[in-house]
């Protein structure tokens, strides 16, 4: 029977960045890492961009070259999924090939993309965002002549997708059953600034429309998407539809052996689960964040699956440091470069600084005075300076940030 001294499941970045902490920190026990990926670890936020685009090779999107892993003595076990965990004998059943048993594991599966559960969500020609696979599936359907387009949703995916989708000159046309875009992640400000570029780039942008069903086109396996009708029974006549409305936490192994959790999987500070010896890592680990007042949430970001990561090997070494990390993201949409620290959950009032038709401006988030959170619009010093202020919780006068010739550094 195989086995390691730790066991990670899943070569995404938090998967990768466990393995790599692990050495960094003086770990020399064996390290397995499990993937259903067929590739080695590789970064996923270019593949709705640069990927996509062409203008970005898969070799540059590694994490580390192939080499890097067994330099590192971490082996690899690819196109491979954990079936089953059983806690009490410390072993985990896998898709293909005998059981393996470890000392410690780390989960750091991340999510699968949510699929669209209306009728024809079958059809070819009908993809998501989540792995390389699936934006190659998209590729070589433009290559074999798709223009039109229905993404739907109006999140960070369904935005840059459609910004690379509409640059290969596609026409696209955007579905989302809020009446705002990002309504789930930010303010109206931004919203309204991305539906504008948007629209000026070309994308047709239906807000507070839903998706009923898809129609197909042919018979059997060749049956091929053809439009998408609205639950108003308007139909949009396409050739591909891509789906970016979230993901969902791959934690079903984990939930069956026992693991406490609802939305993904709980984890304590040090990103332990409820499981002897189990831990939890990155869009899958539900935890108490300090930046959203103790409140239980997962983050979906590279930078929280690295944080997590480094936090849990640091445990495994004995070297026991909770996690608290500054949330932050970004996104890259046209020539926009969006920055964003912090969470704006619960905000109360909001502060534009800068003005959107110049195409550079931030928006700041207060909750009873204190800066919870701040949206960044190709306006670098903000982001840097407001980070600062995101992390102090600092309490200022919502007035005087208006003034976008003020530094924020100096309500610090």
């Amino acid at each position: 029977m195989n086995s390691a001294d730790v066991v990670i499941v899943g070569t995404g970045h938090g998967g990768a960045q466990a393995a790599i902490a692990l050495r960094q920190n003086g770990f020399a026990g064996s390290i397995l890492m499990i993937g259903r990926d067929k590739s080695p670890p590789y970064e996923r936020p270019p593949l709705s961009k640069e990927y996509l685009a062409g203008d970005k090779p898969f070799e540059r999107l590694l994490i580390r070259p192939e080499q890097f892993w067994p330099d590192k003595q971490i082996d690899l076990m690819l196109d491979t999924s954990v079936t089953r965990i059983d806690p009490h004998a410390k072993e985990i059943t896998l898709s293909k090939g005998g059981p393996v048993r470890y000392g410690t594991l780390i989960w750091a599966a991340g999510g699968d993309a949510r699929r669209l559960s209306c009728p024809g969500a079958h059809l070819a020609g009908t993809h998501a965002v989540r792995h390389k696979p699936d934006v190659d599936g998209m590729m070589a359907d433009l290559q074999g002549g798709a223009k039109r387009v229905v993404v739907v949703g109006g999140g960070y995916i369904g935005l840059e997708a459609a910004a690379v989708l509409t640059k290969l000159n596609c026409l696209v046309t955007l579905v989302e059953a809020q009446d705002r875009v990002l309504a789930r992640v930010a303010g109206e400000d931004l919203s309204r600034f991305f539906e504008a570029e948007h629209r000026r780039h070309g994308v047709d942008i239906r807000l507070s429309a839903s998706v009923d069903c898809l129609l197909g086109d042919g018979e059997g396996d060749q049956e091929r998407v053809k439009a998408v009708r609205l639950e108003s029974g308007e139909e949009i006549a396409c050739d591909i539809v891509v789906a970016g409305i979230g993901i969902v936490p791959a934690v079903g192994p984990l939930i069956a052996a026992g693991a406490a959790g609802a939305d993904g999987v709980d984890v304590d500070e040090y990103c332990h689960t409820s499981l002897p010896d189990v831990y939890a890592i990155g869009d899958c680990a539900a935890h108490a964040n300090a930046f959203a007042d103790g409140a239980i949430i997962r983050l979906e970001s590279v930078q929280n699956a690295n944080d997590m990561a480094t936090t849990a090997a640091k445990a495994i070494c004995g070297q026991p440091q909770p996690y608290h990390a500054i949330p932050w993201f970004w996104s890259n949409q046209y020539d926009l470069k969006l920055q964003t620290a912090g969470l704006s959950i619960g905000h109360d009032t909001t502060v534009l600084r800068g003005d959107p038709a110049e195409r550079s401006f931030s928006v700041v988030y207060l909750k009873d005075r204190r800066v919870i959170a701040i949206d960044c619009v190709n306006r670098v010093k903000d982001y840097v300076q407001g980070r600062k202020l995101v992390e102090a919780r600092a309490e200022v006068d919502a007035a005087a940030l208006m003034d976008a010739d003020i530094p924020l550094k100096d309500y610090l």
